[in-house]
């Protein structure tokens, strides 16, 4: 944790202590986490490859499956999980509000949702990260309340990463940890391109 630096020492010593006794707490303990990466800025998918990265760097079984992405997708992620053998599945058709048949896309996000619900039953997983699954509650092609049945549910341990805009508010308060991501600069904005590596 980074202390602002207008802190005195003693502000400093006080943070540290309550850090230090929080950490010594009886009844702290580890549990699976619902985690919602939300917000317009940029950075709400990297965070959860970052959570991909380290789960795997500790031997455990993740996978991402990907609302948006298209099925043919080969991005700098995929490229990466196949050299690592964690299992990235894109399961969408492109950027769906620009989609020319949104009719599909419905199709596309029941049978997606059917893969995640199966992926999270399974046990197999102890990270499941479901990417862009909120613009499936946005338009809605998938009912909420079932995802959080399934949630409630999954097994004792497992951590589910949630990302995408506007996560609905039922959501919001189910989840244990929730970062809203807020765009203060976007170079798209000034002319720029996507860029390997950045976005891809």
């Amino acid at each position: 944790m980074t202390e602002p630096a207008e802190l005195s020492e003693e502000g400093r010593k006080r943070i540290r202590e309550g850090l230090a006794e929080m950490r010594r707490r009886p009844d702290r303990h580890a549990k699976g986490l619902v985690i919602v990466n939300t917000g317009d800025g940029k950075g709400k998918t990297t965070a959860a490859l970052g959570i991909l990265m380290r789960s795997w760097g500790r031997d455990m079984k993740v996978v991402m499956l990907q609302f948006i992405k298209h099925q043919s997708a080969n991005w700098g992620e995929s490229r990466a999980a196949r050299r690592m053998g964690v299992e990235i599945i894109p399961l969408g058709s492109g950027f769906t509000w620009m989609s020319k048949d949104l009719e599909r896309d419905r199709a596309l996000a029941r049978a997606g949702w059917q893969r995640c619900r199966e992926a999270i039953e399974s046990g197999q997983y102890d990270v499941v990260i479901l990417d862009e699954i909120t613009y499936c509650f946005t338009y809605g092609w998938l009912d909420l309340d079932e995802v959080l049945d399934v949630l409630r549910s999954r097994p004792p341990g497992q951590h589910v990463v949630i990302t995408g805009r506007n996560a609905p508010a039922p959501l919001i308060e189910f989840a244990d940890l929730v970062t809203e991501m807020r765009e203060i600069k976007h170079p798209f904005k000034s002319g720029v391109k996507e860029q390997k590596g950045i976005e891809f």
